[in-house]
């Protein structure tokens, strides 16, 4: 089964998704360990960086989920492009960006100079200080994934000619 069908299994045009089990239960903290039982459950490879943060691979492009906030309570889900754009296309960047941000809810997109080319990025975050259950995390953690893989799919379209860095 693809990661993308683990995430989503429920992908269908003629389905609706069905209302997730496990939203009764009670909430409790979030923790980094959480976040890896949750990315375990589903069967994904990740790891653990030098700062603490879960690190991967999804579709080809790296993922960051870090537990972050005064009170560890906001869980966010970075990607990053699995390719850069040369300085000069920082217009069409620019514009990509405004578009996603402009008609979607998330993740938030963005991008940055580093090391002289422009690096784009997909970030989903939420403040889970009342707590989280088990269920309510899955979907977060797959929504994270799952929007940031979807607007680097875009990035692709719109530009067929980089190369993937």
């Amino acid at each position: 089964m693809s990661w993308l069908r683990r995430l989503a299994p429920w992908r269908r045009s003629d389905e609706t998704p069905p209302v997730p089990p496990g939203w009764e239960l009670p909430l409790t903290p979030l923790t980094v360990d959480r976040v890896a039982a949750t990315l375990s459950r589903r069967g994904f490879s990740f790891s653990t960086d030098d700062d603490g943060d879960i690190t991967g691979i999804w579709d080809g492009h790296r993922f960051w989920l870090m537990v972050t906030g005064e009170q560890n309570d906001v869980l966010q889900v970075r990607g990053v492009w699995n390719r850069t754009l040369s300085p000069e296309r920082r217009a069409a960047a620019r514009l990509a960006v405004n578009d996603w941000n402009r008609d979607r809810l998330w993740p938030k997109v963005f991008y940055r100079a580093e090391d002289d080319e422009l690096a784009v990025y997909a970030e989903h975050s939420i403040d889970l200080e009342p707590g989280v259950n088990d269920a309510q995390l899955d979907q977060t953690v797959a929504c994270g994934l799952l929007t940031g893989v979807q607007f680097f799919g875009e990035l692709d379209r719109a530009f067929p000619a980089e190369t993937a860095g």
